[in-house]
């Protein structure tokens, strides 16, 4: 008989012990100090910390928690004082904005807004468990719930149903579903019975989220390895949980402004002589255009920080020939230094000891483009100096923005191995830990050695990976798509999802980089190319020439229109930037940001609209679509073309024209603009065009401008206007100048839409006459209809007046 019990005893001991699935158990002790509340469990380890009134951080392990380290976070915890009480049920910390519940048994959070009301929870039973290292915490999956961001991810804006993989991966001609692909962003925002909330899991260890994918229980996030370690944020507005979103993980500097202007790209152009009649080309046929990128061709056979001496003989001289006819250069920059004796490169990484090394001590070697190579350690100070020492080759040869490409790290074969060791600032850690943060290191150190080479010049910084803040360091673009026509709209899903992860400066490759667009695909890709962020051109090797003479005549007229639009839309897209500096909203924003209870914008017919700013609203289609519905959200909408008024809150059937992109201006707008120049180094006129636009809603817009390309704004070196118009007062307020720059505007011409036939307005009580005037934002294409009619211009009537000296407040009485 106690044989017996002795054996069941064992038995059952061993049964506890060989769980796979560990679970934290009941609380054992709590201790409080400040805002932060230290908590063991039976099998767990926790710490939550009030982080500001709207942001909640938990860490949880199985071992007590260890050192605590971001690449992605820059900013400490608020100094306030949460209220934090307990009793044997529960602990409770309560802050103006957010409550969380602890319980005690079983350990479980639950987040709740300050009237009670659950806005997000732990799954009762499941919780935040351990199978071996990898963790996952399990949350309540609401009813109706919606899941939206979690940056550079595939498929639909509403995420519901699916599960994605966090592994920075280079997917070469990716499928509209693929994943993961190429960026890492663990932050999504979950949407449920008029609520919204964020969640960002930082943690940079392959990572997986699941949004309902499988089960109708759950939704979770979890990694292979690392701590549990998520930031809960809440506020009413999505536009604020991307706020505080951004004061966690950073937000961008503002850019030079010629990155915001047309960039020419192709793999590759060579030799010098086909970039001039490139640049040449763009300035006859008068193409507004700022940039050209060189690919690895101008490398001597691949191997970074070399010049290909046959192509280019005289690198400096070209790019000077290239700025006096207003062209910045940007070349492409690859992780891979190619092991070779007697290369500058190599012999200097292998000097300063600043390569990645597996266990034993032995430099990693992976193959890539220059043959094998070894790879800097972007996580060690020593690899991120030694990086910006080697970029002075490109400063010295006028180079202005670096393109950093294969920053996954891609190599032949996608398969780093496991074994391979990182510094991470002094911490040594395996690729498993790294992966995903490389990318967001050689930006880093790409960033920070042009400044540094480059005193007070602004750098443009372009990479293919990265990780949650890259914002701080470069733009991003999605990749090696294809010249497909869902590609096209897949792109637009990727950016405006990027845009809900705090990474306002975006692009794709406009015209598909790897496939041959038809004329018609290509002429729509490059209308929707003027309404985004980075506004880049390219196609791969192998592919008919891409550029916009190359379709014919029909399809250049339809690109300049919408490149000449854009260059007239620069202080008006410059605004967008210096908002996206100080608060982290994208310029290019998805219906849901601003309509997120809103069922009809997660609908797949409608999910590709987006909003370009606050006042553009652009409804893409495929190119051979003559019909498509577009949906108009609450308020009043006017057709950009013809001023025409459409209430809003509905669906609308749309004639599609291959020569137009349907874009709307929403009620109210303030829209300044400016005259058609060929690059930003070219001056414009002297006169801001100020579009206001009749509405029902008070609405502001912040003007701003400043040299463009220097650091002086940071000590007041800019000119900033608050712009009101105000339909209740009936006015148009112009907020005297801030900062110690003056305007490059001297005039100001305000143009007044969907004011009927008003005839006069008062400035400051003085009485102006308006005269009636028409506008168009675009030009006739050279087209003849099957009837032999020509295309008739499209223009919006407008009441126009000029004010000269324009340095003070202004009230105009409408």
């Amino acid at each position: 008989m106690i044989c017996r019990f002795v054996f069941f005893c064992l038995l059952l001991c061993s049964t506890v012990l060989a769980q796979p699935v560990r679970e934290p158990g009941n609380v054992t002790a709590v201790s409080v100090q400040g805002g932060e509340i230290r908590i063991t469990t039976e099998r767990a380890f926790a710490v939550i910390t009030a982080y500001s009134p709207a942001i909640i951080r938990v860490r949880m392990d199985k071992q007590p928690l260890g050192r605590d380290f971001s690449y992605a976070v820059i900013a400490p915890p608020a100094a306030f004082q949460p209220r934090i009480t307990q009793d044997d049920r529960q602990i409770r910390l309560e802050t103006d904005s957010l409550t969380l519940h602890i319980s005690r048994k079983p350990f479980a959070l639950t987040f709740l807004k300050p009237d009670g009301t659950v806005i997000n929870a732990d799954e009762p039973g499941l919780g935040t468990s351990w199978i071996g290292e990898e963790v996952t915490t399990y949350k309540t999956m609401q009813e109706g719930e919606r899941f939206i961001g979690l940056g550079e991810k595939t498929g639909n804006l509403d995420r519901k149903g699916n599960a994605y993989t966090n592994w920075n991966t280079d997917a070469y001609g990716y499928t509209t579903g693929q994943d993961p692909i190429y960026a890492t962003i663990p932050f999504y925002i979950g949407i449920h019975h008029g609520m919204s909330y964020g969640i960002f899991f930082d943690n940079s260890y392959r990572s997986d989220f699941n949004f309902g994918a499988s089960n109708d229980r759950f939704s979770s996030f979890g990694a292979n390895g690392g701590e549990m370690n998520y930031y809960f944020i809440y506020h009413e507005r999505v536009a604020d949980i991307i706020r505080s979103y951004t004061s966690l993980t950073g937000r961008m500097p503002l850019p030079p402004l010629w990155s915001l202007g047309y960039q020419q790209n192709r793999y590759s152009y060579y030799p010098d002589t086909e970039v001039y009649r490139i640049a040449q080309t763009l300035r006859e046929k008068q193409i507004p255009a700022d940039g050209i990128t060189l690919d690895i061709h101008y490398m001597d056979a691949y191997k970074l920080f070399t010049w290909n001496k046959s192509r280019f003989p005289d690198p400096a001289a070209m790019n000077a020939k290239l700025a006096a006819m207003g062209f910045k250069t940007t070349v492409i920059v690859d992780p891979g230094i190619k092991v070779e004796k007697g290369y500058a490169a190599y012999e200097s990484g292998m000097q300063s000891d600043i390569f990645i090394k597996y266990t034993d001590g032995k430099p990693y070697t992976g193959q890539v483009w220059p043959g094998w190579c070894h790879f800097p350690d972007f996580t060690a100070p020593e690899g991120r100096k030694w990086w910006a020492k080697q970029l002075e080759i490109y400063a010295r040869a006028g180079v202005s923005g670096l393109w950093n490409d294969m920053n996954e790290i891609a190599t032949w074969g996608q398969k780093m191995p496991d074994n391979v060791l990182f510094s991470i600032e002094g911490n040594p850690a395996t690729h498993l830990q790294a992966h995903n943060v490389y990318g967001l290191q050689m930006v880093r150190a790409s960033y920070e050695g042009a400044r540094a080479i480059t005193p007070g010049k602004r750098p443009f910084i372009l990479t293919r990976a990265g990780y949650a803040g890259l914002q701080r360091y470069a733009a991003i673009w999605t990749g090696d798509n294809r010249a497909e026509e869902d590609h096209m709209l897949l792109g637009i899903r990727l950016m405006n999802s990027l845009g809900l992860s705090g990474v306002p400066f975006s692009g794709m490759d406009v015209g598909g980089f790897t496939g041959n667009a038809p004329p018609s695909l290509y002429a729509r890709w490059m209308q929707i190319g003027a309404f985004t962020p980075y506004f880049r051109n390219h196609t791969g090797i192998n592919t008919k020439s891409a550029e916009p003479w190359a379709f014919g005549e029909e399809v250049l007229e339809i690109s300049r229109n919408y490149i000449n639009l854009r260059y007239r839309l620069l202080p008006y897209l410059y605004a967008g930037f210096h908002e996206a500096s100080q608060t982290g909203l994208p310029l290019m924003r998805t219906l849901a940001l601003d309509y997120t209870h809103d069922p009809k914008v997660y609908d797949t017919r409608f999910q590709n609209q987006y909003l370009f700013g606050p006042s553009f609203l652009v409804a893409p289609f495929e190119s051979k679509q003559d019909y498509a519905p577009v949906y108009l959200p609450p308020g009043r909408w006017y057709d950009l073309y013809t001023d025409s008024l459409e209430e809003g809150g509905q669906e609308k059937m749309l004639t599609l024209s291959i020569q137009q992109l349907p874009v709307f201006i929403k009620e109210s707008s303030i829209i300044p603009m400016q005259s058609l120049i060929q690059h930003t180094g070219e001056k414009p006129a002297d006169t801001l065009f100020l579009h206001v636009y009749r509405g029902n809603a008070k609405n502001e817009f912040v003007y701003y401008e400043d040299d463009g390309e220097t650091y002086a704004y940071e000590k007041g070196a800019f000119c900033e206007r608050r712009m009101t118009y105000d339909p209740a007062a009936n006015s148009i307020t112009l907020e005297k100048p801030a900062g110690r720059s003056s305007s490059r505007f001297s005039n100001i011409a305000l143009l007044l839409h969907g004011f009927g036939a008003l005839q006069q307005v008062g400035v400051n009580g003085r009485n102006i006459t308006l005269k009636k005037d028409h506008i168009a934002f675009i030009q006739p294409v050279s087209r003849f209809d099957p009837q032999g009619e020509s295309n008739p211009v499209i223009s919006c009537e407008v009441r126009k007046a000029v004010f000269r000296n324009v340095n003070e407040k202004m009230v105009i009485q409408l």
